[in-house]
């Protein structure tokens, strides 16, 4: 089935332009729910649970979408700004049916997105959503519940509190403190301004606050997991043990460590990987990342007797690879990271308390902690084209790429890819030899942009 809607990570666009308009995303809610209910037997299908990041647009998407689910006779429960990992647990936690974040995580104001996941609190597959765009062509006015059957809606107030209990006992033992580390964390103005500061404060850390004050436009905006300049000089300035950049629906992380020197998702999982597995906690001895992760990371396991499997991009087929086997650490260069015994999704607060618990215990600076690995040298170059294009189908491209894959041969790794929510073509190539890469990643990109226009 054909997915015009959906991309790797739910459905994104531009705020009031299609299809995250107004009336789609109604239509979006009232499909979801005739597709749940048909895949439970008839059985009914009461409850959603809507969560949202600080975008100007979640206004209007969240009654949209409360209208959709209301029209169809479900209750509907808002949580307000609330992390994504949030919106999981609280899918499982008050027994929904179904959960829904409003968000287009690092994405810039202007653009939203919606993500659905279902009542095990994990994103719907793919087929379910290809199910849920057959509906939204089609009719679904005799689906319409009676004026005796509609849903209500209500706010829950608790709706952070309850994250945080849960991010809190997920994260360290009962009665355990982050005392005596100063943090600077960076909350991008997204949906985790409030509780990712109040967490860090209750586990008795010593915490700098920035990308706390969201205005509706400024979320990702020179803040957070993809601009973490601010962050880097904060930590500096305050002389900090470490530095934490949330995006803007807080699945995701990236760390800053003493000197303000970047640590990205392979670094982090790498440390959480041996962490795990000298307690023996690290199922089958497997991390479970993606085809963009460095293949340092790979060396590096390798050395410690810690098996890398790679999975599609995006967090969503990192978990359905965990999943299938039963791996309990997973995640991707940029930053989501999935600790599947407590989580069903990427969670930025959750992984970090994880690796400040590490940092506590190892009594190290997180120079040393945290930085296990030389990455190769790696280039990733993007290249728009015309939506309507398919640039990677040119026979002039596949030439491209396999003369660039030679070019390469044992000495590295070359990935092209479509982007799963842009118009954007995704050249990544890394090796030993720097000058190598970056020619082989200017000469295909050449070559697509000639070919796209």
């Amino acid at each position: 089935m054909t997915r015009q809607y959906f991309g790797t990570d739910g459905i994104r666009g531009r705020a009031n332009v299609e299809p995250m308009t107004a009336s789609t995303a109604t239509k979006v809610a009232m499909a979801t729910a005739l597709v749940l209910r048909e895949k439970q037997d008839g059985k009914p299908t009461d409850r959603v649970v809507i969560g949202k990041d600080t975008r100007l647009s979640c206004y209007m998407l969240e009654q949209a979408i409360t209208a959709g689910f209301l029209s169809m006779g479900m209750d509907v429960i808002l949580t307000g700004p609330i992390p994504t990992p949030g919106v999981a647990m609280l899918t499982r936690s008050l027994r929904c049916d179904v959960g829904v974040m409003i968000s287009a995580s690092h994405n810039s104001y202007e653009d939203n997105g919606i993500k659905l996941f279902g009542a095990d609190s994990y994103k719907l597959d793919d087929v379910i959503e290809a199910e849920i765009e057959a509906k939204l062509e089609s009719d679904m006015s005799d689906s319409l519940a009676s004026p005796e059957a509609l849903g209500k809606a209500a706010r829950l107030d608790d709706a952070i509190g309850r994250y945080a209990e849960f991010v809190k006992r997920a994260s360290l033992p009962r009665g355990a403190s982050l005392e005596g580390l100063k943090v600077v964390i960076d909350c991008a103005h997204g949906a985790a301004y409030k509780v990712a500061p109040q967490v860090l404060w209750e586990l008795e850390a010593d915490v700098v606050t920035i990308g706390n004050k969201p205005n509706g436009r400024n979320i990702n905006d020179g803040f957070g997991a993809t601009a973490i300049e601010a962050l880097q000089a904060s930590v500096v300035e305050h002389g900090a043990d470490i530095g934490i950049a949330l995006d803007g629906d807080a699945d995701r992380l990236i760390m800053v460590d003493e000197t303000g020197a970047k640590i990205d998702g392979d670094q982090l999982m790498a440390a959480l990987a041996v962490s795990m597995k000298s307690r023996d906690e690290l199922r089958h001895n497997t991390l479970v990342s993606t085809v963009m992760s460095n293949l340092g990371l790979e060396r590096f396991l390798k050395t410690q007797d810690i098996t890398l499997i790679r999975a599609a991009v995006g967090d969503r087929y990192v978990v359905e690879e965990m999943r299938r086997e039963g791996f309990n650490l997973g995640g991707e260069q940029s930053g989501h990271i999935v600790l599947s015994d407590s989580s069903t999704t990427g969670d930025g607060l959750l992984a970090a308390l994880k690796v400040l618990e590490m940092l506590k215990e190892s009594g190290k600076p997180a120079s040393e902690t945290l930085s296990l690995f030389t990455p190769l040298p790696q280039i990733l170059k993007n290249v728009y084209f015309d939506q309507a294009a398919t640039p990677l189908d040119n026979d002039a491209v596949k030439d491209a790429i396999a003369n660039a894959e030679k070019n390469l041969s044992n000495d590295g790794r070359l990935l092209v890819r479509a982007s799963g929510t842009e118009s954007v073509i995704r050249v990544m190539a890394e090796g030993d030899d720097a000058d190598k890469v970056e020619a082989v990643v200017d000469g295909l990109c050449d070559v697509i942009e000639r070919v796209a226009g």
